[in-house]
């Protein structure tokens, strides 16, 4: 038995030396990859508030920013968070695929929506944040598709709330106009979003937020009005509504997150020696990801417990429709993202002409 615990132990301490090593190897693999920069060796537009150090340089080989998924710099953890983020919907999804029969049951199509929105919108996110180094244009269409990823999360939690979450007295005055209005909405967002990026450096720094975050608050609003309706709205001597407390959950995570992304914060506190770890954006990420986890199993939850009541309101068609809208809207949020990078790259060709 001793021989048998030594040898596991000494595998073990094998392991652990190879995991160390794991640096070292990525090293390796690319001994040419150039440090990281000061902000002021970066253009302007690439440059972050009270963030000093761990750019990447620009125009390199696309092998390098790929390969800087393993390197240390200013951007390494926002792709890290969402990278997780969007293998962890994965794995969920997985897990519900073994009990929901997407394929045949339309009524759960809307969640179907929502996982594939949340896959879309932090894959989307995590590539923004690991690609768009390489050049000024590459900046901008990357965060477009970011928002274009955004858009479609929004309409995921809309439809969701909108097809499980709604209570039928909010269900009786919304009822018809709450997607078309929430497709809009999304559109508007992205549309927001990606003129607020394109004006980047030319309106000062609170126009440019107003014009990202109205429109997604707005969206944000009136998308998670259902959810809002029901928490007030319980009545504690109603039956136990296991689903609360994670639709309360994502309703506070999502919150925590607005606060990181309106203001830079601790980085404003420390400007500096933020420039890795514990950047607002990062938390940002962080708390929208809980706040998507918990939204996905409170629509679980009521997928399960309230389909007499969906199935009434909703019948058999609107699913479809639904599922149709999305698809609709992902294409308009696209052509408006297309739109924007085609703005960009001829207002950078006529400055390239202009020098």
């Amino acid at each position: 038995m001793a021989t048998i615990v030594m040898e596991r132990i000494g595998r073990l301490f094998i392991n652990l030396q190879q995991v160390r090593k794991v640096p070292q190897m990525l090293t390796e693999m690319a001994p040419s990859m150039p440090g990281t920069l000061r902000d002021s060796e970066v253009p302007r537009f690439f440059r972050e508030r009270h963030i000093h150090g761990g750019y990447r340089p620009l125009h390199q080989a696309w092998r390098y920013y790929f390969l800087s998924l393993f390197q240390r710099h200013n951007e390494t953890v926002n792709v890290w968070t969402h990278l997780l983020g969007a293998l962890l919907v994965l794995v969920r999804f997985a897990q519900l695929a073994e009990t929901v029969d997407f394929g045949g049951d339309v009524h759960a199509w809307p969640l179907l929506i929502l996982l594939f929105s949340s896959m879309t919108y932090m894959s989307c996110s995590a590539t923004a944040h690991l690609l768009a180094a390489k050049s000024e244009l590459c900046h901008f269409s990357f965060f477009f598709l970011d928002y274009v990823g955004v858009a479609q999360y929004q309409y995921g939690s809309a439809v969701v709330h909108f097809y499980y979450t709604v209570e039928e007295e909010w269900h009786a005055h919304i009822h018809g106009v709450f997607m078309p209005a929430a497709a809009l909405l999304c559109c508007l967002s992205c549309l927001g979003c990606c003129y607020g990026k394109y004006r980047n450096h030319s309106l000062p720094h609170w126009v440019r937020k107003v014009g990202q975050v109205v429109p997604s608050s707005l969206a944000y609003a009136w998308d998670t009005s259902p959810v809002f309706h029901r928490v007030l709205w319980h009545s504690p001597g109603r039956a136990r509504d296991p689903a609360l407390p994670f639709h309360c959950g994502q309703v506070a995570f999502f919150l925590s997150s607005a606060l990181f992304f309106t203001q830079p914060l601790p980085e404003r506190w420390f400007p500096g020696r933020c420039d890795f770890l514990l950047q607002g954006h990062q938390l940002f990420h962080v708390l929208l990801v809980l706040c998507t986890l918990c939204q996905i199993h409170a629509s679980h939850l009521d997928y399960l417990a309230r389909r007499p009541l969906y199935r009434r309101l909703h019948g058999d068609g609107e699913a479809p429709f639904f599922l149709a809208l999305f698809v609709a809207t992902g294409l308009a949020c696209a052509l408006i993202a297309a739109f924007m990078a085609r703005k960009v790259g001829r207002l950078l060709d006529r400055r390239d002409r202009s020098k």
